[in-house]
């Protein structure tokens, strides 16, 4: 899917960039292509080289929180949780334990170890599948939790904006908070109403009513807050909260006996390797897309969705960040390069920045996880599974825009 979307990044540039040329007359076009081929990439490789540091410190610290053995406390904490909406998976199964990992991993933001514990679940599941090339339900409802779960600590996103210059790079951490549990709820109500999952449950309830009424608590008390303490309190709390889990990590793996200091070297050292793995891919996907915007393409595209917005009468700010919102279901790095792309032109602590930082942490890649992961296991019939997450998508990405509206507009 990916190689497609670069591919047509490519192909109509060409098209529009003719167009102009021929018809329009205009001479310089595909003079300011290559000018942006040329700038975006070293713009790619500028900004890689820039997230050396950023990447080294907090995937140091997450490998503390790693090693500490938060992943595991939270492996213990949901697994309740999962017994009852997964009745077809019997109790101390592999697959429960894999799966709370997966979901934990991607909470705190440890992507390298949450692929492969995702792969691991959908595996231990096929074992209970009795349709090898039919996903079950209980693999559906596992794919659509893992493509809109909660982010507890969103590290590439805060990374990215450090480096892109915003002022507070944490900033967007509790809308994003907010924003990511309408997309797992929505999410898990929607394959609930598929498969008739009771999830009036007193388990269930206790789960979801703990922490809505954590998420509505915070809504309640920022609702009454006028704006400009609102932005300066959710810094405040967002910077307090976020610390509080480094202190958190660290604490424990003392009280684990746990060398910290050796844990967060190890850590940087993928931080350093991480930064000089993502250079190709950088610059693969921000030349493309300097090419779709120097042709004008993305204008066009981006005009004829704010005329549809103008003529229903609503404000058109957020059309800017919607190329993030629109890549991100297909490619976890193409809509990576999307916001980053956003924050080059408008800024990181613009409205359309920070929108497309919500957005980016909002929801997963849906396309892409359910390829690799039914993919793993030869499922060729996906049933509902593609509905219910794009619905979970649809969510977060329309609260992360009224959100945004909510606490920068």
């Amino acid at each position: 899917m990916l190689n497609i979307i670069w591919i047509a990044f490519f192909l109509i540039a060409f098209a529009v960039a003719l167009f102009k040329l021929l018809v329009l007359g205009d001479s310089e076009i595909f003079s300011q292509i290559m000018q942006a081929m040329f700038a975006l990439s070293k713009t790619a490789f500028e900004i890689a080289i820039g997230l050396t540091g950023i990447l080294a410190l907090w995937l140091g610290i997450m490998k503390i929180g790693e090693r500490s053995g938060f992943v595991e406390l939270l492996t213990r904490g949901l697994s309740p949780l999962f017994t009852r909406l997964m009745p077809e998976v019997p109790k101390n199964h592999p697959a429960l334990g894999a799966m709370v990992m997966n979901i934990s991993a991607n909470a705190l933001g440890l992507d390298n170890a949450a692929t492969p514990l995702g792969i691991k679940a959908i595996q231990e599941l096929q074992k209970l599948n009795p349709l090898k090339d039919t996903a079950s339900n209980a693999q559906i409802l596992f794919l659509v939790i893992n493509t809109s779960a909660v982010t507890l600590f969103p590290v590439t996103i805060f990374t990215y904006r450090a480096q892109m210059g915003a002022a507070n790079p944490t900033d967007v951490f509790i809308p994003l908070l907010i924003a990511t549990y309408f997309s797992t709820l929505i999410g898990l109500i929607t394959v609930a109403a598929v498969q008739k999952i009771n999830l009036l449950d007193k388990v269930v309830l206790m789960y979801l009513g703990g922490f809505s009424a954590f998420v509505f608590g915070l809504l309640a008390y920022f609702a009454s807050l006028e704006q400009q303490q609102m932005l300066v309190q959710s810094a405040v709390i967002s910077n307090v909260v976020i610390f509080s889990l480094v202190i958190a990590f660290i604490v424990a793996a003392a009280w684990q006996r746990v060398s910290a200091y050796e844990a967060f070297i190890e850590g940087a050292k993928e931080g350093f390797s991480t930064a000089v793995m993502i250079i190709p891919y950088l610059v693969a996907m921000l030349v493309a897309i300097g090419v779709f915007r120097a042709s004008g393409a993305l204008e066009l595209l981006a005009d004829g969705v704010r005329a549809v917005v103008l003529a229903i009468g609503l404000d058109d700010r957020f059309v800017d960040a919607l190329p993030t919102a629109l890549m991100k279901p297909f490619s976890g790095s193409g809509a990576r390069a999307m916001m980053i792309d956003t924050m080059e032109v408008h800024g990181a602590d613009s409205f359309a920045g920070r929108l497309a930082s919500i957005v980016q942490g909002s929801t997963e890649t849906t396309f892409y996880v359910l390829a690799v992961y039914f993919g793993a296991v030869g499922i060729k019939k996906i049933r509902h599974a593609i509905a219910c997450g794009l619905a979970a998508d649809v969510a977060g990405i329309t609260a992360a825009i009224i959100i945004a509206y909510w606490f920068f507009g």
